[in-house]
């Protein structure tokens, strides 16, 4: 698949890039050699490879959520710098 000025100019226009017309012939010439590259890998025999998301074998590395014991409001406010009825205490951060 080539590429030529005109898609690179057009993509730049979107990105909204101003390129000089050094830097669009040289993207030009960039991304054709790696549509290039990318149409070699089409050649490969993929018929027999199963698709993956990753390269090694990915578990869930979280536990089951389980419902136990709360340490109470007590425990859970003793550090708070300030509490009222059962409550954090925290500065107005809206007038």
């Amino acid at each position: 698949m080539k590429i030529n000025r005109e898609q690179v100019e057009h993509v730049a226009r979107l990105a909204r890039l101003a390129l000089s017309d050094t830097e669009l012939e040289t993207l030009t010439g960039e991304m054709d050699a790696i549509l290039d590259y990318v149409e070699k890998l089409n050649e490969l025999d993929t018929d027999h490879i199963v698709p993956t998301a990753h390269a090694v074998p990915v578990e869930n590395a979280f536990r089951e959520d389980s419902v136990g014991a709360s340490i109470g409001s007590e425990k859970a406010l003793q550090n708070a710098p300030e509490a009222s009825d059962n409550c954090f205490v925290v500065p107005k951060v809206i007038e």
